[in-house]
C-alpha cells in the first residue's frame, strides 16, 4: 500500500475521531494524528522537491557545458543569443512538470571567461499543507570556464603480437575511435584539443619518410653482422659461408629485406657475387632476433701471391721438380723460395640506401647499454647531431608496427586511419612507447609540438594501454619472458625512470592493463600511473580481464578528460 493512500486513510480516521463525542481520549488522539500525518506527508513532498532539484542540476550542468562550447567559438555572442541558447539547451533536458514558474538566468564573466546558469522553480506540496507549507522553492547553479583550458593527449597503444588474441586489437580500435570522437566533441574550436598516437611493440615507427632527419644515427643500421666476414674463397657460385646455427643468419638472393634464401652465392645477374645476410634469428644474440642487416658484401676477384721459403744456407738449392722457385744471396745467406699465385675474392660491405628504412627506431643510448649518466632513453632531451647517445637509432625490425606514430594534431580523419591500420606483432617494450608519447607532447625527432598559448591552461595526458609484460628492448630480454631490466628502465623502487620523469614534468599518466591470459596484475603499470589525488574523478590504473572492457574503460577516461571544471 502506497504511503499516500496510508495517509489518506489516517486522515479520514482522524476526522471520524474528531466528530466522535464518546470520549476525550478519542478527541485527543484524533487531534494528535493530524500533525503526525502532516509531517509524514512533508517527507514525501520534500523528496519530490529534492528529486526535481537534482534533475535541475543535471540539466544545468549539461546546458552550461554546451553553452560554454558555443562561447568558445563565438565569445562576442550577444546576451540575447546567450539567453536563448541557454533556454533551448536547458528546456531540452529538464522535464519535470511539478516544477512550476521555472526561471533561468545567464551570467557571463568575460574577464575570467566563465558562464553561469542559475535556475529556480516552485514545487507545490500535497500533504505539507496540513502543517502550513504550501510549496518548496528549489534553485541551483553551475559555472563553467570556457576557452582557458585545453587538452593535449598522447595515446600510447600496444601493437605487440599478443594483441592479436581474444579480440583485443579490434576492441582497441573501436575504443580508440570512440575516444577520438569524444575528444573531438570536447573541442570548441581547432586547437582546444590536440591528440597524438604512438603504436608500439619492441620499437616505434616514426615514419620511413623521415630518413633524412639530422636526429638519426645510422651506425647500427648500416653496420654488417659482427664476427662474420666472407673468406678468400667465397665468391660467385660458391656455398653460402653462413648458417642459422653458427652465425644466426643465412644468405639471401639480394639486398632486399625478406629476399629468398639461397645456399649458393649468385654467379650471374645484378647481384653476382653478392653475399647478403638474412634476418637474424637470435641464436647468437637474442637482442638481434627478427632484425634485418642492411647491406651485402660484394665479391671482387683478386690474385694473391704467396712466397714460401724452401731452404737456406750453403747447400740450399731449388729442387728440379719445383716450379716458380728461385734463390737469392750466397754462402750462408743463401735463401731459396717458391712463389705461388692463387685467385680468390675480396669483400666490401655495400650498405643499403637509407630510403629503404622501414621507419622503426630503437631506444636511445649506446649500442651496448643505456646511457649511464644522461639516461637519454628515459628522457626527451633534444638530439644532438654527432652525439650518438642523444640521437635516435634506426633498426630494420621485422615486426615494426606498420602504423607509424602521429604527432599532435586535430586531423580526426587521419587519426582514424592510423588506428584502423594498427596490426599486432612483435615483442613488448612499454618504455619506448611511453617516451615517444612524451616526445609528441613536447616535440622531438620528427614531431613538433604547437606552442603553448599563455592565455590558456593546458592539461597534458598520456594514456598507455598494454596487454603484456615487458619482454625486450634494445639491450635486454628475449622477447618472450618478462625482463626486469626493461621494467627497471621504466620505473623502479627509487622512484626514477621514464614514468617518474614524465610525472615530474606535470604530465598525467593513465595506464590500462588488458589481462586476458591470467597474468599477474602489473605492479609496474600501477606504479607508473599518476596518483588518484591528482584527479579526484577516479583512479589512473585500470585492470581489465576482457577485450570488451577496453571500450568502456576508454569511455570512462574520455568522460573524465572532456569534462571541464564545474564549480557549483
Amino acid at each position: 500500500m502506497g504511503i499516500r493512500l496510508i495517509i489518506e486513510k489516517l486522515l479520514r480516521f482522524a476526522r471520524r475521531l474528531r466528530t466522535d463525542r464518546r470520549g476525550n481520549v478519542a478527541i485527543i488522539f484524533g487531534l494528535a494524528l493530524i500533525p503526525i500525518c502532516g509531517f509524514v506527508g512533508a517527507a514525501v513532498d520534500y523528496s519530490r522537491a529534492t528529486s526535481a532539484r537534482a534533475a535541475m542540476q543535471s540539466a544545468l550542468d549539461s546546458a552550461t557545458l554546451m553553452l560554454s562550447k558555443e562561447l568558445a567559438k563565438n565569445p562576442t555572442m550577444s546576451q540575447a543569443d546567450r539567453t536563448q541558447k541557454a533556454n533551448d539547451y536547458f528546456n531540452a533536458l529538464f522535464h519535470r512538470p511539478e516544477a512550476l514558474n521555472t526561471q533561468l538566468v545567464v551570467t557571463t564573466d568575460t574577464t575570467n571567461a566563465t558562464v553561469t546558469l542559475g535556475a529556480s522553480a516552485t514545487v507545490n506540496t500535497t500533504f505539507s499543507r496540513l502543517v502550513g507549507r504550501n510549496s518548496f522553492d528549489i534553485a541551483s547553479s553551475t559555472t563553467v570556464k570556457w576557452g582557458t583550458s585545453r587538452l593535449r593527449v598522447a595515446l600510447v597503444l600496444d601493437n605487440t603480437g599478443s594483441m592479436a588474441s581474444a579480440g583485443k586489437i579490434g576492441a582497441l580500435q573501436t575504443a580508440t575511435n570512440n575516444l577520438l570522437n569524444m575528444l573531438k566533441g570536447a573541442a570548441g574550436q581547432n586547437g582546444d584539443v590536440y591528440v597524438s598516437i604512438v603504436p608500439f611493440s619492441r620499437n616505434v615507427n616514426i615514419g620511413s619518410s623521415n630518413y633524412t632527419g639530422s636526429y638519426l644515427d645510422w651506425t647500427d643500421w648500416e653496420t654488417p653482422p659482427p664476427n662474420a666476414v666472407p673468406g678468400f674463397n667465397d665468391g660467385p657460385g660458391s656455398s653460402c659461408p653462413f648458417s642459422d646455427n653458427s652465425e644466426g643468419f643465412h644468405c639471401t638472393t639480394s639486398p632486399t629485406n625478406g629476399s629468398s634464401s639461397t645456399n649458393n652465392i649468385s654467379s650471374s645477374g645484378t647481384y653476382r657475387g653478392y653475399i647478403c645476410p638474412s634476418i637474424d634469428n637470435g641464436n647468437q644474440n637474442t637482442t638481434r632476433a627478427s632484425v634485418y642487416y642492411n647491406g651485402c658484401w660484394d665479391s671482387t676477384g683478386i690474385t694473391q701471391t704467396t712466397t714460401t721459403q724452401v731452404c737456406s744456407g750453403w747447400s740450399c738449392s731449388c729442387p728440379w721438380w719445383m716450379s716458380n722457385c728461385s734463390c737469392t744471396g750466397s754462402g750462408s745467406s743463401k735463401v731459396c723460395s717458391q712463389t705461388s699465385t692463387n685467385s680468390g675474392w675480396s669483400h666490401n660491405w655495400i650498405k643499403n640506401a637509407r630510403s629503404t628504412w622501414n621507419g622503426c627506431v630503437m631506444d636511445r643510448g649506446t649500442s651496448t647499454a643505456p646511457g649511464t649518466n644522461a639516461d637519454y632513453d628515459q628522457k626527451v632531451d633534444a638530439a644532438t647531431a654527432g652525439n650518438p647517445p642523444t640521437m635516435f637509432s634506426p633498426q630494420q625490425y621485422r615486426y615494426c608496427t606498420p602504423a607509424s606514430a602521429m604527432g599532435l594534431n586535430y586531423d580526426w580523419t587521419s587519426m582514424t586511419n592510423v588506428v584502423n591500420g594498427m596490426t599486432p606483432n612483435g615483442s613488448t617494450n612499454q618504455p619506448i612507447g611511453l617516451v615517444w608519447g612524451w616526445q609528441t607532447l613536447v616535440g622531438g625527432g620528427p614531431f613538433t609540438a604547437p606552442a603553448l598559448d599563455p592565455n590558456y591552461k593546458y592539461n597534458q595526458i598520456i594514456i598507455l594501454l598494454s596487454d603484456g609484460l615487458n619482454t625486450q628492448d634494445r639491450w635486454y630480454g628475449n622477447g618472450s619472458a618478462t625482463s626486469t631490466q626493461v621494467d627497471g628502465r621504466m620505473y623502479n623502487n627509487n622512484n626514477t625512470g621514464t614514468c617518474q620523469n614524465i610525472k615530474n614534468a606535470g604530465i598525467v599518466i593513465y595506464t590500462v592493463q588488458v589481462n586476458t591470459d591470467g597474468d599477474p596484475t602489473s605492479t609496474l603499470l600501477q606504479n607508473c600511473a599518476s596518483p588518484d589525488s591528482v584527479d579526484p574523478k577516479g583512479p589512473k590504473f585500470f585492470m581489465l580481464t576482457s577485450a570488451n572492457q577496453i571500450v568502456t574503460t576508454f569511455q570512462t577516461i574520455g568522460t573524465n578528460l572532456t569534462k571541464l571544471r564545474l564549480a557549483r
